[in-house]
């Protein structure tokens, strides 16, 4: 059953209208109905459209945060084949919500590492809503020393509020687990691509995302920290998260203009949620675009230009203008 989100009420009520048309098309004059309900589809599909179009950034975030969303083991079931999930950090324990291991995308060796938010209320709790622990970026972090041994290259999904921030979380070395994740994302000599599916959240969302190649998708939302926290730490009013995303500038066509990103993929319309698979494709063929970019450079080089691309975003005079 779809879920809708506050702002999509008008075409919730098309499309309610529409299924009550069908339910009393069975039961009797089908023809007549059937023309209804063809102009009511090409209506809600109009809307729709013309809703998608003009989204607030709240309304991205919310769009970024739909239940629906696919996450990141549907995109793995999607685009990866022959995937060996590997789990634990050698030091304390396994982290289910990060999700880690090694398959092939399109016929090529991959390391492919993140963020598993989970799809139902079971899912959900066992992968923490994809918030990592220390932990979880430390099997990141050795994962990616292994691709680096073996020159295979890493993708990144990222889809976190950010990282778990519980006291055992902090008594393990929270801070120091992002640091080193961070850092050997930055030092690997082979090409890394990342991608934000929905959330991009703090340290949390760049532990995974220091990549080569940062992509997101269109409504995904990337961020220091969530609206709500902002509002609460600006006006200790949660109530303003509204204002907050606003003025944060966290949307994929944002980062785009500030230099923060390298490409925006564009969503199904009405966000991914309403069409995963098409979603999925998509992004697959940013993923493979962006590789077959770095696939002949040497080591050396990719770590430089890495370096040069992160250096290059604390340059952006466009930060300053706002």
């Amino acid at each position: 059953m779809r879920s809708y989100l506050d702002f999509e009420k008008p075409v919730a009520e098309l499309e309610a209208k529409i299924d009550e048309l069908r339910a009393l098309g069975e039961a009797g004059d089908a023809l007549a109905v059937g023309e209804e309900i063809s102009r009511l589809k090409v209506k809600a599909a109009v809307a729709l459209k013309e809703l998608y179009a003009n989204l607030t950034p709240w309304q991205k975030t919310q769009v970024a945060r739909h239940p629906q969303r696919p996450h990141c083991l549907e995109y793995i079931a999607g685009l990866i084949t022959d995937f060996v999930p590997l789990a634990g950090d050698r030091k304390f324990g396994e982290d289910p919500a990060i999700v880690g291991g090694f398959g092939r995308f399109r016929g090529e060796s991959i390391c492919v590492i993140g963020h598993e938010k989970g799809s139902d209320t079971e899912s959900r709790i066992r992968h923490n809503f994809g918030m990592a622990r220390p932990e979880g970026y430390r099997k990141a972090a050795r994962l990616m020393e292994m691709a680096d041994r073996f020159s295979i290259p890493v993708l990144s999904l990222v889809d976190t509020a950010g990282a778990y921030p519980g006291v055992g979380a902090e008594e393990r070395g929270q801070a120091e687990a992002i640091a080193r994740s961070t850092d050997v994302s930055l030092s690997l000599g082979v090409p890394n691509v990342a991608v934000i599916l929905g959330e991009g959240g703090s340290g949390g969302a760049i532990a995974i995302a220091t990549a080569n190649r940062v992509l997101m998708l269109e409504h995904a939302i990337y961020s220091v920290i969530s609206p709500e926290g902002a509002a609460s730490i600006l006006w200790r009013d949660t109530a303003k998260a509204q204002e907050a995303a606003t003025s944060m500038k966290i949307t994929a066509q944002d980062m785009m203009r500030f230099g923060v990103i390298d490409g925006v993929i564009p969503e199904p319309i009405g966000g991914a949620h309403r069409d995963p698979a098409a979603a999925i494709a998509a992004t697959g063929e940013a993923i493979a675009a962006a590789f077959a970019e770095l696939r002949a450079l040497d080591g050396e080089t990719v770590r430089r230009l890495r370096r040069e691309k992160f250096l290059a975003i604390g340059r952006n005079p466009t930060w300053a203008s706002g």
